[in-house]
């Protein structure tokens, strides 16, 4: 049972409020009016509210892709088949994992019994879902097809998650390499090359630059440990810090695009993203501008994100699709050309379908030979980072060999 805050008006139309137990509003509800008093407004208690939200911060929950997958395909079900909304919901929290989602799931059934629509109810909850989530939904339910936003959202998030979890898969193997070269690295400068400067120190002579960027690196790392690394911590708070303004985070997006080998993939996963969102919008008979600014923040880059935007600009002002988005200066020819056979026949939501395709097969075809393409330059930073360390140990130790023969 939890408690509520509560403000109502009673038989002398006096503003009144407190606080009352109950399972859900409804049952707060009703023991207002049997207590004379008209409830206006019933919400969760500030201390319930903030033990919840720190509750929530304190254990980091989340729902995944996954989850929301998991929820849309059983709506999906439950609407087609005409279960009652309340009922459905009921269902899908019995059969969420995920705490938070199910939470979530008995949160809307409360907002859906007070008399919120499900859009409405779901809107209320940004930390689940998506403004394009939500907006889906309220379409979905205003043109009377409840069952087919669910199921084109579905298939939105799959494919979405597809691509995600493919770039992941192909990073995994550079990423590992890397990270088991500085452990490497970080254990030679720690404990290895100390013994070597101590070994050379004896003699006197004069070392070789590679030697002397060895050592003063070795040096750097055991005496101001605690220095470089609130430097390095610094940086990465530095970063963050820049990639979450505005300026940051769109030069940053831009940034990306330009990553050697990454990049290119990057950009057409972008590209895919954009379309397969318009289509589902535009296919859901979401208005025009409407659906750009959706469209704006499902593609999870500022850079496209701004240019989408120039697009809802110029539709504002009664320019074509195929005009505004030329305009932007950033679509491929391929975007720009299934535009405009798209804006001719009335077929945009195919003609993007299509072109996300396009860029997902190609995306497929890039990350099953991003290994091939990354692996040789992991090879050659490889070689270049071994040479450096021989020529820093060995060419020392070769002149005091010989001159401890001479």
């Amino acid at each position: 049972m939890s408690t509520w805050d509560w403000r109502g008006r009673n038989s002398r139309g006096e503003s009144v409020g407190g606080q009352l137990q109950g399972d859900n509003r409804d049952a707060v509800a009703n023991q207002l009016i049997n207590t004379g008093i008209t409830p206006i407004e019933i919400e969760r208690a500030r201390v319930e509210r903030a033990g919840r939200s720190l509750r929530r911060l304190l254990t980091r929950e989340s729902v995944s892709t996954a989850d929301l997958i998991f929820f849309t395909r059983q709506m999906y079900a439950l609407t087609r088949a005409g279960v009652p909304m309340t009922r459905g919901l009921q269902g899908v929290a019995q059969a969420a994992r995920n705490p938070l989602l199910k939470r979530t799931v008995m949160a809307l059934i409360e907002e859906v019994e007070a008399g919120r629509d499900l859009a409405q109810a779901m809107a209320r909850h940004p930390r689940v879902f998506s403004p394009m989530f939500v907006n889906m939904i309220r379409v979905g339910a205003a043109a009377g097809s409840l069952e087919m936003a669910f199921e084109l959202m579905g298939r939105y998030l799959e494919r979405d998650r597809e691509i995600r979890d493919r770039i992941q898969a192909a990073l995994r193997y550079p990423t590992m390499v890397i990270v088991a070269m500085v452990i490497a690295v970080a254990i030679l400068m720690v404990f290895v090359i100390p013994v070597f400067a101590t070994f050379f120190d004896r003699f006197d002579a004069e070392l070789p630059w590679a030697t002397k960027v060895l050592i003063t690196t070795s040096t750097l790392a055991r005496e101001w440990w605690l220095l470089v690394a609130l430097a390095l911590v610094g940086a990465v708070l530095a970063f963050r810090f820049w990639t979450q303004s505005a300026s940051g985070r769109y030069q940053w997006d831009r940034l990306k695009f330009r990553l050697p080998g990454v990049g290119s993939i990057l950009f057409r996963a972008t590209l895919a993203r954009f379309s397969r969102a318009f289509s589902m919008t535009w296919r859901a008979g979401v208005p025009l501008v409407q659906a750009l600014t959706l469209v704006a923040r499902a593609v999870e880059n500022e850079y496209v994100a701004q240019a989408v935007v120039d697009m809802r600009t110029g539709a504002e002002r009664g320019e074509s699709l195929l005009r505004t988005a030329e305009a932007t200066g950033l679509f491929s020819p391929l975007v720009l050309q299934m535009l405009g056979v798209g804006e001719e026949t009335g077929e945009v939501d195919k003609m993007l379908d299509e072109t996300a395709d396009f860029y997902e097969r190609e995306v497929d075809y890039d990350l099953d030979n991003l290994s091939a393409y990354i692996e040789p330059i992991l090879l050659v930073f490889m070689a270049v980072l071994v040479l450096i360390l021989a020529l820093g140990v060995f060419l020392p130790m070769w002149d005091v060999g010989r001159a401890a023969l001479g």
